[in-house]
């Protein structure tokens, strides 16, 4: 069993990306979109407020590489991997518990989808547990939970990086084609949460990975 799971770290992509918890220090990481990358798109869907250019290709870059010039791209998205800011104990309990995969370690992961947001100033002028309540309300780590391993998520902070960004925060999730109508379903029960009454942009871009 061991040699298998070394074999499998060993052969991991190199734009695949670990759990939250396994990075220290942060990670910073590049979402770039052109004509060049690991991933094709299928489709980049505005859900609130204006939408991302179109692209062909979006290349996943981290750590040293995001400084590393790239082919010319339609957009870029940066954000930074650090520690959960809004999750209890029992939540990463939970989370653990129920297998949380990293992006993209598993062969049958082909299909991702990445999730950037912006939250409105009123979200922003919340105290840390006024939100915390607003997130509970909705019950976000348990739905989250709820779909774990099947779909594997990775959440990037922006505001660390500046004001000038233009979402607060970019999730980027994989998962197997037979559970694209699970991960789906998980989408419409979160959007139907008291959070996203804060959300003032969103774009959804679908990607599957090339061969």
């Amino acid at each position: 069993m061991a040699d298998r799971t070394v074999a499998r770290r060993r052969h991991r992509p190199a734009h695949c990306l670990a759990r939250d918890s396994e990075w220290r220090p942060p990670l910073l990481v590049r979402f770039s979109a052109g004509e060049a990358g690991a991933w094709l798109v299928d489709s980049i869907a505005p859900i609130v407020g204006e939408s991302l250019p179109p692209a062909s290709h979006v290349a996943v870059l981290e750590g040293p590489a995001v400084a590393v010039p790239h082919a010319p791209h339609a957009w870029a998205l940066s954000g930074v991997v650090s520690s959960l800011k809004y999750a209890t104990r029992a939540d990463v309990t939970a989370m653990n518990a129920k297998g949380q995969p990293a992006t993209c370690s598993r062969a049958e992961d082909t299909l991702a989808a990445l999730i950037p947001i912006r939250k409105s100033e009123a979200w922003w002028a919340l105290t840390q547990d006024e939100r915390m309540g607003v997130m509970r309300a909705g019950a976000h780590f348990e739905l989250g939970t709820e779909y774990l391993p099947a779909v594997a998520r990775r959440l990037h902070h922006c505001r660390e990086l500046g004001a000038a960004q233009p979402f607060d925060f970019l999730t980027f999730f994989t998962y197997a084609p037979a559970e694209a109508g699970r991960f789906d379903e998980m989408l419409r029960r979160l959007r139907a949460t008291p959070e996203w009454a804060y959300v003032e942009r969103e774009v959804d871009v679908r990607l599957h990975l090339a061969v």
